[in-house]
């Protein structure tokens, strides 16, 4: 007891000091505005004011007794209800304006007046068909003559009964919370819990330097909440808040707003809910864990008939009403959104790069600002790309594991397999990298973890998705066997990319081999060195001149050290026969090419190159005709374009325009495009590519076995394989659509062991095949077919009936490998050599006439 007495008389001593330090302060203020404005001015400041006391007290003594008993009392209350009343106005004053930061910052009144909702954004396709949408908060807006009505009903029976009376606050509710401590429910009304999903105010609070206290961070928090909810009561009817609290409110499974909850949870339209289903809804803002009707049936079922029995408490339904929907069972229908589901998954990608620098440039998100974004892809060619990549890696993949049977696809050049290569693949993992920093003392345990503990897991598989048990090195291994493919088709006149299928399946396969991988294009790059050597006023070839099959030899200087090059055709031999461009390229002939190459030079080609398109980094080596430099399928189809478009390079386009969340259009993308080669020389090459599918022994002529040709459809095309058959090519030409296709392993070492099997005519041309047989099939694109338009220029050059007798040996082993290192590869051609005979070159008696 002795305790709690001195401890109370040092408090009183505390205070008592207190005070005295206050007078002093007070003391020194006013000798300080003494010396500042002078004693008279504030003799006559203190008059006025003490006449004015008078003045106050006179009045309130004309009606209380100043000498009655309870005078004291009402004179304390008026004093300290005058200290609250400035407290608050202070308090009031550090919350709007964050005051020395100490409760964290609030919105403005403009903030509030016109809110901002978190909004995704939406891309359509070309055919107007929404394919995806990205958000921070999955959120669509609904107005509000879209809300059930039942729906609003059961929010307010539930939620904050006296919704339509109060002004955003409602004493009685605080007042039942804070003597009940929460038991029968929170005070907030409808409207404070707008204030708080719309202004986020518990994430602004925690700036505050005041806020790292618990309780008062619950009161700073609760004041602004109150704040906010008036000026929202003053500035907005009572259906707008409504209907901003529907199209605000957090439902769980990442489903903002009624408009997505309604589809998440029963697949329907907000208008389409029934009485239980709005009450599942409106039940899940109690806790959207404790009673999701997905992960807590039965917690979701006994809150549903809660708001229901809210319902008929209030009358909005008969208690007949609510005892039979109560019995209804809990049923749902759960949609869940995921913005790289359904089609052009792996364009989506290219489009939120693509749109993300745009809004860092001007100011927008793609993630919140709900713009709509439209792209050229069109939804009907986009299933048609996916559909024909399916069906054709499906079977293709069958005969790559009958191929390799038992064995690993992972081998050297000679077939063998490759040691330790799943081992090295797995170091370069992220789990793997993450269990060596996790167990850096006990390596037997990261061997242990990746190499005998099994998990369970989901898998691709062409038959449908399964589950397995597997370790981390079963898993890189089974998914290693995999080959992959690109395709990618565009309107070489617009640029607009019209379908982009950038792997097997984005759920298990993220990476994108059109844009994003590079590897070596072999033959498909030849018709660069062609375009250099027939565009070049410095060369000036036709497709009718003629270049000798004939062995080429280059030294080279690598690295200090003296080489030789010598790129062979695919037979071994050479027929020693003079062709023309044209044949030799569609017969794909390594010799010939090598030999252009070294005419025109090899930093000449890579400048046509990338002036038709290419944009990755080309050496300028003897071998860049062949192949020998990365690029990515979506730029070597950009760059057949320029060739379809009277030699005008036109940058692809994957948005066509973007509009606000009004639909107001902001931007519309316009066309890029620039010279590359001359018309006439555009021309002839797309006569040069023709001839892999009219020439003997064309490497393209497996694309006549497709229904493409109604109609007098014309085409062209090139193929391509690299080395050990690792990567098949194929790109075909028509007059309104370029597509190009890859197929390879995910590693370089993944590949056929023979050319036959391996060429890109076996591989990638099929794939484009298949998707130009299903477009041309639909009587919707039958603009699309059609012949080569005739030349806009005069054709100066010869290039028409210039075969002859020159050719008599050009079936001796002419068709020659597309490998990037001359190996014997791929001939890329449906044409079978016969036994390859190399001239004796002191046996003059069969030669060619030179």
């Amino acid at each position: 007891m002795s305790e709690e007495i001195n401890r109370l008389r040092s408090v009183r001593h505390a205070f008592g000091e207190f005070r005295r330090r206050i007078r002093s302060r007070r003391k020194q203020l006013g000798g300080h505005v003494v010396r500042l404005v002078g004693e008279e001015r504030v003799e006559t400041w203190k008059d006025k004011l003490m006449a004015r006391r008078e003045d106050f007290r006179g009045f309130v003594h004309q009606y209380i007794d100043p000498e009655s008993w309870y005078y004291p009392y009402l004179r304390g209350a008026a004093k300290y209800s005058l200290f609250l009343l400035l407290f608050l106005i202070g308090y009031v004053f550090v919350l709007q304006t964050n005051f020395l930061y100490l409760t964290g910052a609030m919105p403005t009144v403009e903030d509030i007046r016109n809110p901002k909702l978190n909004q995704a954004s939406e891309i359509y396709s070309l055919d107007g068909q929404m394919i995806a949408k990205f958000y921070a908060e999955n959120r669509t807006p609904i107005e509000y003559k879209n809300i059930p009505k039942h729906l609003i009903q059961a929010l307010v029976a539930t939620e904050d009964a006296r919704f339509y009376d109060h002004g955003g606050i409602d004493p009685r509710a605080i007042g039942r919370a804070v003597f009940s401590f929460g038991r029968d429910g929170g005070g907030s009304t409808i409207t404070q819990q707008l204030a708080k999903n719309l202004f986020k105010t518990r994430r602004r609070t925690r700036d505050g330097v005041l806020n790292r206290i618990p309780f008062v961070r619950k009161v700073i928090y609760k004041s602004k909440e109150w704040l906010m909810a008036m000026t929202l009561e003053r500035n907005f009817t009572k259906e707008e808040i409504l209907t901003y609290y529907f199209n605000t409110v957090d439902f769980g499974q990442n489903s903002f707003g009624l408009k997505t909850a309604a589809r998440t949870f029963f697949n329907k339209s907000p208008d389409s809910l029934n009485v239980q289903e709005g009450a599942v809804l409106v039940g899940l803002q109690k806790a959207t864990t404790s009673y999701n009707p997905l992960r807590n049936p039965k917690n979701s079922l006994t809150r549903r008939n809660v708001v229901i029995g809210q319902m008929a408490k209030y009358k909005f339904l008969t208690k007949t009403q609510a005892d039979s929907i109560s019995e209804l069972p809990l049923k749902t229908d759960y949609t869940p959104e995921n913005p790289y589901a359904g089609p052009a998954s792996y364009l989506k990608n290219a489009v939120v790069e693509f749109v993300t620098e745009w809004g860092d440039r001007n100011g927008y998100n793609l993630y919140t600002d709900g713009l709509k974004i439209h792209t050229t892809i069109d939804s009907r060619m986009q299933k048609y790309a996916e559909d024909a990549v399916k069906e054709r890696m499906k079977k293709l993949q069958k005969t790559f594991n009958n191929h390799w049977r038992d064995r690993n696809p992972w081998a050297d050049e000679n077939g063998e397999e490759l040691p330790g290569f799943i081992d090295s693949v797995a170091r370069r993992t992220e789990r793997y990298k993450g269990l060596v920093k996790r167990f850096q003392l006990y390596p037997d345990s990261v061997e242990y973890y990746m190499k005998v503990k099994k998990q369970r897991m989901k898998v691709f598989d062409w038959e449908g998705a399964r589950w397995t048990n597997m370790t981390p090195y079963d898993s890189i291994s089974y998914y290693k066997k995999f080959l992959q493919a690109g395709m990618v088709a565009m309107d070489p006149h617009t640029g607009y990319i019209r379908a982009w299928v950038g792997g097997l399946d984005y759920d298990y396969f993220k990476y994108d081999h059109v844009k994003q991988g590079k590897r070596q294009p072999g033959s498909t790059f030849k018709p660069f060195v062609y375009a250099t050597a027939i565009d070049d006023t410095a060369f000036n070839m036709t497709p009718c001149d003629r270049i000798r099959d004939q062995p080429f030899r280059k030294p080279y200087r690598e690295n200090g050290e003296e080489k030789v090059w010598e790129p062979k055709n695919s037979g071994g031999g050479f027929t020693y026969s003079n062709m023309t461009l044209r044949r030799a390229l569609a017969r794909s002939v390594n010799s010939i090419t090598a030999q252009l190459t070294d005419m025109v030079g090899p930093d000449r080609v890579a400048e046509y190159a990338h002036k038709l398109g290419i944009t990755s980094k080309l050496a300028a080596v003897p071998s860049i005709g062949l192949g020998s430099s990365d690029v990515s399928l979506y730029e070597l189809v950009s760059a057949y374009c320029s060739f379809v478009n009277e030699g005008q390079y036109t940058k692809p386009m994957i948005v066509q325009r973007i509009e606000d969340r009004n639909g107001t259009e902001i931007e519309s993308f316009k066309q890029e495009r620039r010279p590359a080669i001359s018309p006439e020389s555009a021309y002839l090459m797309l006569y040069m590519l023709q001839g892999g599918l009219q020439e003997r022994g064309g490497t393209s002529q497996n694309l006549w076995s497709f229904d493409l040709f109604k109609h007098n459809h014309q085409m062209g095309g090139k193929t391509g394989t690299t080395s050990n058959n690792s990567d098949g090519w194929f790109v075909g030409v028509s007059d309104k659509l370029v597509v190009g296709a890859w197929v390879g392993g995910d590693d370089r070492s993944i590949h056929f062991r023979s050319t036959d099997m391996g060429e890109g005519a076996k591989t990638a041309l099929p794939l484009v095949g298949g998707f130009l047989e299903k477009v041309y099939a639909d009587p919707r694109f039958r603009d699309l077919q059609g012949p080569f338009p005739k030349a806009t220029v005069d054709i100066q050059k010869q290039y028409q009936d210039c075969a002859s007798d020159y050719d008599e040996y050009e079936g001796d082993g002419s068709e020659s490998t597309d490998s990037t290192a001359g190996s014997e590869g791929g001939t890329d051609s449906l044409f079978v050599p016969p036994p390859v005979v190399v001239p004796d070159p002191a046996d003059t008696s069969n030669r060619p006439r030179p």
